[in-house]
């Protein structure tokens, strides 16, 4: 059995959630092939090598100079052949491209998915559903499986033993009709500066609990002490001018999968809870041992964040210079 992996790309070669992918998919305890669209950068086979892909499968051509979903679908439904499995990152490019496969080839799609197995001739996931509130498990059926898979569900990291991929162009029969919804011109926005934030393996979360613009001060220290952690906060924060919007956490903010998240009163409300949800530990510091962000934490501290997080650095600062 074989797994295809559709891979993005930047000037630095693939692109974080896409290694992350890759390396989801040697979890399956398949052999590895993976898609290229369009150009890609310096290095960028020897990478995928080195994440366990043997094959490397490159669409390129006039079709594909610039982003088209249903043309980027053509080529992945050209590449699929007997793989039982095609998967992608959970980026928006990704649901989109995975969602026309599903359509062309009649097929069950699974989004957010943040665990996979074998289960006779299907496939057993587990995703994530409702904003990544709740989870859901599901088995797909067919002759092949989509799937895109949630971003941090697993680290990124290098195969025990790097492969030598061979490269195989793709001709990919291309529609007018696929071309006719495509990326024809980009412009620059603001910076997005949320880029640390939703890679950050600890994030320090900070609520109206905060209390005011200049009630960061220690919490800020906490993600120093913490290795370099991440600060986010909820809509709140942002809409009362506090904090900066990209550090918001939630529906309307960043969704992060940290380590460890620690929720500094934050009551927990269903927009916060969808951007954080999938965290792998949260502590909550709350002063109300009833709200949403307490009852489903894994640890809670009850009490004051002005009073708790300080004795936190203090004993972290201890711990440190111990």
């Amino acid at each position: 059995m074989t797994t295809l992996v559709l891979v993005e790309t930047d000037e630095s070669g693939a692109v974080e959630v896409s290694r992350e992918t890759l390396t989801f998919a040697r979890g399956l305890g398949d052999e590895v092939h993976a898609i290229v669209v369009g150009d890609g950068p310096a290095g960028l086979v020897e990478q995928l090598g080195a994440y366990g892909a043997t094959v490397v499968l490159h669409a390129d051509g006039d079709a594909f100079t610039a982003y088209s979903a249903a043309a980027w679908a053509a080529a992945v439904v050209s590449a699929a052949g007997d793989h039982s499995v095609v998967m992608a990152a959970g980026t928006p490019r990704g649901m989109e491209v995975v969602a026309h496969v599903a359509c062309r080839l009649d097929a069950t799609m699974a989004a957010n998915v943040v665990s996979a197995e074998r289960d006779g001739d299907g496939l057993l996931v587990a995703r994530q559903v409702l904003g990544g509130s709740a989870m859901e498990d599901m088995r797909l059926d067919g002759s092949v499986a989509l799937l895109t898979v949630a971003g941090h569900a697993v680290e990124a990291k290098p195969a025990d033993a790097a492969a030598t991929p061979e490269v195989r162009p793709l001709d990919v029969a291309v529609s007018d009709a696929d071309l006719r919804t495509r990326v024809v011109r980009t412009e620059a926005g603001e910076p997005d500066e949320s880029g640390q934030l939703t890679s950050a393996r600890v994030v320090v979360g900070a609520g109206r609990g905060a209390g005011s613009a200049d009630g960061f001060k220690d919490l800020l220290e906490l993600t120093d002490l913490l290795d370099n952690a991440s600060l986010g906060v909820s809509r709140v924060v942002t809409s009362l001018g506090w904090r900066p919007h990209h550090e918001q956490v939630g529906q309307t903010g960043s969704r992060v999968s940290p380590d460890l998240y620690v929720a500094c009163g934050i009551s927990g409300a269903i927009q916060h809870w969808t951007g954080m949800s999938s965290s792998k530990t949260i502590l909550a510091i709350n002063t109300d041992p009833d709200a949403p962000m307490v009852t489903k934490a894994h640890y809670a501290v009850i009490g004051d964040l002005h009073e708790i997080v300080p004795a936190i650095n203090e004993e972290l600062r201890r711990r440190a210079n111990g």
